[in-house]
């Protein structure tokens, strides 16, 4: 195993942060790095032309270090996977792993507390399309089921604390939630699926079919649903809502939070993804708004009732970021500041001229307000090459029980552990 220690380099905790121009690139990404975008920054709609630059992914390259402030040890968890993308934390520690393409869950333990699983088990291998977001339910101590959010349905396994493989056979839910009901596959595939603290309600996230259509394919797309346990009792919690590909409860209170990927195709600098709370049958835009009443002008001219229901997200984040999954931070491990902030990762762009993303980012909150403070700060860094390649591409994100941080990326296909070591 290679130990990857923070560079020296990185900002430290006292220091303040230095704020980047909107432009960015990945260049200017380094821990402590501190980027606030706001309404008045967006550039007009087609200032530059709309690129086509995909990431070229490379095995990690010798050496190759990634980067955290100062008193943070960041080495690699677990390897191996097919298509590592979504984490959660179990209430015993163990690490549940979704592997998207081979309609899978693994899950992780680590027995001798070590901070490095020893153990690997296929919790299912079945009754899966495409799964992503995954839930325990009932929340609290003594969860019951399982719920996976596949990319046509919602489905549960039997689950107590403990279980290393599902015990007993899938069941999916309410027809309208599975098997070709409200949830289908196609274009923004990916589903987020949590629960309110109290229990009594599901939320599932649905991306949109495509970039910025407003054609019948996108009946019942580009929301937030919220549904009982059951899959009964659906709502359109909120909706104009590009792809939701994160959503997560705020701990301590019944804000639910999103992650989200905009449009594309508007130029380099348009339209920011975002970091949320969600508002209660709010309407963010899409597909015809953006960011408040700023109109898309490929749909010049519709919808002008709705140009000033639009509403302006917490966090505005760079463009083509890909903003996936988010986490808030609950462990003991870190230093106190960061108690109650978000992490979240960015799989990176393809639709900017000079890459951005390939990170992870944290959302800091204002202890004395309780509010998010608008801006975001580069946490760990290091996934692109100096010659623009890439080696990572993170994906998933979650709070271990020691306190560590957790994520996967795509790329080269392994989870890393971010903990913190002291000054």
């Amino acid at each position: 195993m290679v130990l990857f220690i923070a560079l020296t380099c990185a900002a430290p905790l006292w220091a303040e942060p230095t704020i980047v121009p909107v432009n960015a690139d990945w260049t200017q990404d380094a821990p402590g790095v501190r980027h606030k975008i706001t309404v008045a920054d967006l550039p007009p709609p087609f200032a530059t032309e709309s690129a086509n630059n995909g990431p070229r992914v490379v095995a990690r390259p010798a050496g190759a270090q990634l980067r955290a402030p100062a008193g943070f040890r960041i080495e690699e968890y677990a390897s191996g996977f097919r298509y590592p993308r979504y984490l959660r934390t179990a209430r015993n520690g163990d690490i549940f792993v979704t592997e998207s393409s081979s309609n899978a869950i693994k899950v992780l333990r680590d027995r001798d507390g070590d901070g490095k699983p020893d153990v690997t088990e296929t919790f299912a291998d079945s009754g899966m399309n495409k799964p992503f977001g995954i839930a325990f339910y009932p929340p609290g101590p003594e969860p019951q089921f399982l719920y996976v959010a596949n990319t046509n349905g919602v489905v549960r396994f039997p689950y107590r604390n403990g279980d290393l493989k599902a015990r007993g056979p899938v069941e999916n839910l309410n027809a309208e939630l599975s098997g070709g009901g409200l949830l289908r596959g196609g274009g923004h595939w990916t589903r987020d699926i949590v629960f309110s603290p109290d229990g009594k309600k599901m939320y599932v996230s649905i991306g949109s079919y495509s970039n910025v259509s407003d054609n019948a394919s996108e009946a019942d797309r580009a929301r937030i649903f919220e549904f009982n346990p059951d899959g009964t009792g659906r709502n359109v919690f909120a909706w104009g809502i590009r792809n939701a590909v994160g959503i997560a409860f705020r701990p301590g209170t019944n804000e639910l939070w999103m992650s989200t990927n905009e449009r594309d195709e508007l130029g380099d600098d348009l339209v920011p993804d975002y970091i949320s709370r969600v508002q209660t049958g709010g309407f963010y835009g899409w597909p015809w708004f953006y960011l408040g009443n700023h109109q898309d002008p490929r749909h010049k001219g519709k919808h002008p009732e709705l140009a000033e229901k639009v509403l302006v997200p917490d966090v505005l984040v760079q463009s083509h970021s890909a903003t996936l999954n988010l986490c808030f931070y609950d462990g003991g491990q870190f230093p106190a500041e960061y108690k109650g902030d978000i992490f979240a990762a960015f799989h990176g762009s393809w639709n900017r001229e000079r890459r951005t993303g390939y990170k992870i980012v944290r959302v800091p909150f204002d202890k004395a307000t309780g509010k998010a403070r608008g801006d975001y700060e580069d946490f760990v860094t290091g996934f692109v090459t100096s010659d623009g390649n890439v080696w990572g591409r993170p994906v998933g994100i979650t709070v271990a029980k020691d306190g560590a941080l957790l994520f996967s990326e795509d790329g080269n296909k392994t989870i890393w552990r971010v903990s913190y070591g002291g000054k």
